[in-house]
């Protein structure tokens, strides 16, 4: 018997020796391993109820997750290390939060046109020509494009964030992108998205897509809420995207690694060409980035999936700046830092405060962002680098629509190209503020 109880941990699978790795697993453990594919027609999984040294695979990704004591998983990370070749990594399984500034959640729309938030948005709109992004542009050919001076948005008709980063004006909507947003659901009785045709899943057990957080809404909203909303000003990016929402957080709005990359598993395998995901834990001190999370994402890339995710909460500038969250921190997940309606770098948004992994790529609107929120309520604003990730993917999807050849690492590098550059180091920003075609 284990010395110490059961834990889950996920562990990296060779592609290329999957039978191999599906017999090291059995012969480790002495348990059971089972496709998710084969669970049931629908491939539902009752994660909580995984007994000892039982393992599930999610194939399309190569990663499984797995009950077991502290003596299997020596023997699992000794084969990682050593001899089997078909076992990559093992890796704990770490719980995550949406990433939303909780005091944030619940507060009603209360839009301010009072002169002095008036005056601070106005200044947000200086056009101060940066050097070139460092880090952003080492991979990109084309010059930095310069925008023109903004004026300020018709809050009655749109969002300061949809008129920011020139998602009105945009002549593209999303459509024939596939996009999936990874969250505590939607609220799929919403009159905004009542008519829509919307793929969904749950991921949480006993829980269905029904969001019961209002996270999930908010965040899908952004990313894909209507041109002509139900009510109010446009808050939505890609009104005409194809939504793939997958469940991953709980209603409580928590989850854990194990759910997200079946979620992964899933967006993938249905073919979505973005992920987004608001959602994240914070570093410890010295922690690296996660080897499967990075393979995973490696993968998807491959596959013609960005995943694009929330660099996180943690700051309290200008006494602490928190380094970029699991896992935005992953170089092959693109990481989104937050601004405010001055386009000055959130108080809440983390930095790239570590040279292997763990930079921010872009930036988005986060603070105070309208968007749809279960009924009865149907909208409110809430800050976060969870609403600038989904402002993120929208935009993805416009510019995924615009040319067929975008798609993978040039959908990511086309955002980064067309970005507005901004005046703070791309440590916090990234390339600038991301900029609809």
């Amino acid at each position: 018997m284990d010395p110490i109880p059961s834990r889950r941990y996920l562990v990296l699978l060779c592609q290329d020796r999957k039978q191999e790795a599906f017999r090291a697993l059995k012969e480790l453990t002495g348990g059971q391993v089972t496709s998710i594919a084969t669970l049931a027609p629908d491939g539902e999984l009752p994660r909580a109820q995984l007994t000892d040294q039982c393992a599930v695979v999610f194939d399309r990704i190569g990663v499984a997750l797995l009950r077991c004591g502290e003596e299997k998983r020596r023997l699992l990370a000794m084969a990682a290390q050593e001899s089997n070749p078909a076992i990559l990594a093992i890796e704990l399984e770490r719980q995550v939060r949406a990433m939303a500034r909780p005091k944030d959640i619940g507060i009603p729309v209360t839009p301010s046109n009072d002169p002095e938030s008036l005056a601070a948005y106005l200044k947000g709109y200086r056009d101060a020509v940066n050097e070139i992004v460092d880090r952003a542009l080492e991979r990109q050919g084309p010059a930095a494009i310069v925008h023109p001076p903004s004026t300020p948005p018709d809050e009655a008709s749109m969002s300061w964030g949809v008129h920011v980063t020139r998602s009105a004006v945009s002549t593209y909507n999303g459509r024939g992108v596939k996009l999936a947003v990874l969250d505590t659901g939607l609220d799929l009785t919403h009159p905004d998205f009542a008519a829509r045709q919307i793929v969904s899943r749950s991921f949480v057990d006993g829980e269905s897509v029904q969001d019961g957080n209002g996270h999930g809404t908010h965040c899908a909203g952004i990313a894909g809420g209507p041109a002509r909303p139900s009510a109010g000003p446009r808050y939505g990016v890609a009104g005409e995207v194809e939504l793939y929402i997958g469940k991953v957080l709980g209603d409580q709005g928590g989850g854990a690694d194990g759910s997200v990359l079946e979620g992964i598993n899933w967006a993938i395998e249905h073919g979505c060409h973005i992920i987004s995901m608001s959602l994240g834990s914070s570093l410890e001190s010295g922690q690296n980035y996660s080897k499967v999370f990075e393979e995973v994402a490696r993968r998807a890339l491959a596959a013609g999936t960005v995943i694009i995710a929330a660099a996180g909460n943690e700051s309290r500038r200008p006494e602490l700046i928190a380094p970029v969250s699991h896992p935005a921190n992953c170089p092959s997940i693109f990481a989104v830092g937050a601004v405010d309606q001055a386009l000055q770098t959130a108080s809440f948004s983390c930095a790239g405060l570590v040279p292997d992994g763990g930079q921010v790529d872009i930036a988005g609107p986060g603070v105070q962002v309208l968007s749809s929120w279960p009924v009865p309520q149907r909208h409110n604003t809430l800050s976060g680098t969870s609403m600038a990730t989904p402002f993120v993917a929208g935009i993805a999807a416009l510019h995924a629509q615009s040319d067929p050849a975008l798609r993978s690492r040039a959908l990511l590098n086309i955002l980064v190209q067309t970005a507005r550059r901004l005046t703070q180091p791309s440590r916090d920003v990234g390339a600038g503020l991301v900029q609809a075609p």
